[in-house]
């Protein structure tokens, strides 16, 4: 298998996205980081930019990493002895070659661009360092030009021609095709550098090495200018598993290394992103949760423990007893028949109104169901109504029925939570001698739509105490149900 270079440009280029900025100890984290995940060569800045910039890539470049430690620079000596002074194994040099950069950025001909190109990379390999050669803007170039320059900088010694797509203009196809054209006029190993300005980046870094080019530049994440780079977990896992290539990265490092950079740079991770995304390895459907967990393949094109995730069975309205029932298995609950369609119709019912269920709210209503009285309920709540407001007292009315005799109560109280167990308490303290005797909300996920966990005990007149739990959206609803639960076990407990 043909082993393609990966050229890490989290710490330059990923530093030029708008609002990311690493102090030198974040920038050395990242570094030791991306050494542990097998990048070739990781280009750690931009010397010339600042003093901080020069110290952070001194510490990194004398840490004594596996990785080529790369600086990058312009066609400038000073630039380049900044870049010396820091001890980098290589240097990245790199000019504007388009007619529109040479034109408005630089103000240079295509001549004096050629001299400037050969200079420095001449000057770099005189230090006895690895060159690497950028003819910036490359796919916006003259192409008769763009392989005069590149034939140039290899006659003057460079190590690696790498083909900028600075503003993301290309498509798979021309990609392939540039370097393919390339390859026929230089044998020094060709590189692409893609940005992602029409979501290609990817695509065209992977058509970039169809046509022949030997490394790809990358960002985790796909940091980067404007819509970013190349997303390095993306590259790497389209090489390994698409185009049979191999890399020195172990993929079971990607998912760590990309949090690791999210938490760093403050950048939050789109949950639909390939690979490392929360929702990359994630099912919810009724037909693939049933598919996934007989058969991974059968919804899964790799198993996520390849790159360090963990495979995540969503509960919602079109989730599936399948599913549901593995994930609460796998928390240790084994619900029966009816307890699982108890459960299923609960998560269904918060779905339809729009609620995303998460993995708290899943058990908080299996422990309510699983904790339900499944003999003949003695007590059952046939209607409830509450009341509130800033001008309202809270009254709550409920309609019960015990021992097949209906009966009906109302209260008030401080709050809506508080009337209704006492509407409750009205009746079956005369009936039952039953009482509240504690009351908590125990856990509270999501946002103003979260479920509510209530867990209540309650004690009859000879002393036994039982709790019960309450699970709903509704934290009332739930209190009522807990308290119904409770006094239901506990009248069947002293009855038996």
């Amino acid at each position: 298998m043909e082993r393609i270079r990966i050229f890490d440009t989290t710490l330059r280029d990923g530093e030029q996205t708008p609002g990311v900025s690493f102090t030198p100890e974040e920038k050395m984290e990242i570094a030791v980081q991306l050494d542990k995940l097998g990048v070739d060569a990781i280009e750690a800045g931009f010397p010339s930019a600042s003093e901080g910039e020069q110290k952070a890539f001194k510490e990194i470049a004398a840490t004594g990493l596996h990785a080529e430690v790369c600086a990058l620079t312009r066609t400038l000596k000073s630039d380049i002895d900044a870049a010396l002074a820091c001890n980098p194994d290589s240097i990245h040099t790199f000019i504007s070659t388009s007619e529109v950069q040479m034109k408005h950025a630089l103000g240079m001909t295509p001549e004096q661009v050629l001299e400037a190109a050969v200079t420095s990379v001449q000057y770099i390999k005189d230090h006895g360092l690895i060159c690497e050669f950028s003819p910036m803007d490359a796919t916006r170039t003259d192409l008769g030009f763009l392989k005069r320059i590149c034939k140039a900088a290899e006659e003057a010694g460079a190590d690696r021609i790498n083909i900028p797509d600075t503003v993301g203009i290309m498509s798979p196809q021309s990609m392939e095709r540039l370097i393919r054209e390339l390859k026929a006029v230089v044998k020094t190993p060709l590189s692409v550098h893609c940005h992602n300005d029409f979501g290609l980046a990817v695509a065209n870094s992977l058509a970039g090495v169809v046509g022949g080019a030997a490394q790809v530049h990358v960002a985790v994440n796909g940091l980067g200018e404007r819509a970013g780079n190349a997303s390095l977990e993306e590259v790497v896992m389209g090489l390994h598993l698409i185009y049979g290539k191999k890399t020195g990265i172990n993929t079971k490092l990607l998912y760590g290394t990309s949090r690791l950079v999210s938490r760093l740079t403050g950048i939050v991770i789109q949950p639909n992103k390939a690979i490392v995304g929360e929702n990359a390895f994630a099912h919810e459907s009724g037909i693939h949760t049933r598919g996934v967990t007989v058969e991974p393949l059968t919804f899964e094109p790799f198993s996520p423990e390849v790159v360090g995730r963990r495979r995540r069975l969503i509960a919602g309205k079109l989730a599936g007893k399948h599913g549901i029932r593995v994930e609460l298995e796998d928390s240790g609950f084994h619900p029966s028949e009816a307890q699982l369609n108890e459960i299923v119709r609960r998560v269904k019912e918060l779905g339809d109104k729009g609620k995303t269920v998460t993995d708290a709210d899943l058990l908080a209503i299996a422990r309510t169901v699983m904790g339900e009285v499944v003999e003949e309920k003695i007590v059952d709540l046939t209607d409830f109504a509450v009341t509130t407001g800033i001008r309202v007292i809270p009254t709550a009315s409920v309609k019960i029925v015990m021992d097949g005799k209906e009966y009906v109560a109302a209260e008030t109280g401080v709050g809506p939570v508080d009337a209704a167990i006492k509407a409750i308490q009205k009746i079956t303290n005369q009936l039952a001698n039953v009482r509240l005797t504690e009351y908590r909300l125990e856990a509270l996920t999501g946002g103003s739509d979260a479920v509510a966990e209530v867990i209540i005990k309650v004690e009859d007149k000879d002393g036994n105490i039982v709790s019960a739990r309450g699970a709903r959206e509704d934290i009332v609803m739930a209190s009522v149900e807990a308290m119904i639960n409770g006094i239901n076990k506990l009248l069947i407990r002293r009855r038996k």
